[in-house]
Parts: structure tokens; C-alpha cells; sequence
């Protein structure tokens, strides 16, 4: 099977994907590549440039960001069939706003977010089918992110009097 017969082949098992037309589905493999990440293998880090949008097909990818007086803080683990990395689609963001780690071995699809974002605006249909869908994925996630707010800022960490 050649690369690109295989990420095909990964793609149509992705839900997210589901409803594609062949030619998005085509359209999308070609700017696809997979990735297999150790456990503790880095994606990207926070602030890194942005470059690609990842699905994890298997394994889990956690999420941190760094909090002062809190340090790195996990505040989501992708599992399969997640996106993570979606701000790099987004038009303004240029840098990560989030670490991301392979929490166990791992593997995922990841896309150019730069080609991705030309084929949304080429065809505004499919455009509107990707935005739509990674706006949930914005929202479920802005959801979880409020609750561990909440639960951190009900439990501040305590500080040392020097």
C-alpha cells in the first residue's frame, strides 16, 4: 500500500470526516501526512509557529499550558478521533497557544493547516463544513477549560511568605 493509499485509508475511519465528498476527502489526504509519536514524544510546544492540525487515530495526546505559580497544567488529553491543534486553522492565531505530548505511544494524522485554510476558502462549501465542525470542537473544549478553571481557582495554590 503506498503512503497515500494509506492515509486514505485512515481517513475514512475517522467520523469527523464523515459526510465528506470523495473530492474533500481526496483534497484532504493530499495534504495529510501520519505521524507515530513515543510516549513523551512532543507535537509542539506553546508558542511554537503554528504548522499543522492533527487527528490522534490512536493512543492519547495531552494538552498543557503553562500557569504561573502553577507551572505546565494539563487542561485536555485528545483521544482517538480528536482533533487538537485547531488553532492553527484559525485565521489571526500564528503561534500555539498550547503544548502538546504524546501521552502514550501514539499515532496521528496531521494536516497543513496553511493548505487546509486555502482549501476552505476555495470552496466555501466545504469551508463551512470544516469551520462548523471545528467550532464544536471550540466550544466542547471552552467547556472543559471553564470547569478546570473553576475547580483551580476554587483551589489556589498556596504561597510561600519569604
Amino acid at each position: 500500500m503506498s503512503p497515500q493509499d494509506e492515509i486514505f485509508a485512515e481517513l475514512q475511519k475517522i467520523p469527523w470526516f464523515r459526510g465528506l465528498q470523495p473530492k474533500h476527502l481526496n483534497q484532504m489526504a493530499e495534504i495529510a501526512s501520519l505521524h507515530r509519536a513515543r510516549a513523551g514524544e512532543v507535537f509542539f510546544r506553546e508558542g511554537d509557529k503554528e504548522d499543522n492540525v492533527y487527528v490522534v487515530l490512536e493512543g492519547r495526546v495531552a494538552l498543557d499550558i503553562f500557569v504561573p505559580h502553577r507551572g505546565k497544567v494539563r487542561f485536555y488529553t485528545a483521544e482517538p478521533w480528536e482533533v487538537f491543534g485547531w488553532s492553527s486553522v484559525t485565521p489571526t492565531v500564528h503561534q500555539r497557544t498550547a503544548g502538546a505530548v504524546a501521552v502514550i505511544d501514539s499515532f496521528v494524522v496531521g494536516f497543513d493547516a496553511e493548505k487546509l485554510r486555502q482549501l476552505c476558502e476555495a470552496d466555501h462549501d466545504f469551508g463551512y463544513l470544516v469551520m462548523r465542525r471545528l467550532a464544536n470542537i471550540v466550544a466542547s473544549r471552552l467547556m472543559v477549560t471553564r470547569l478546570q478553571l473553576l475547580d483551580m481557582f476554587a483551589n489556589p495554590p498556596e504561597m510561600k511568605n519569604d
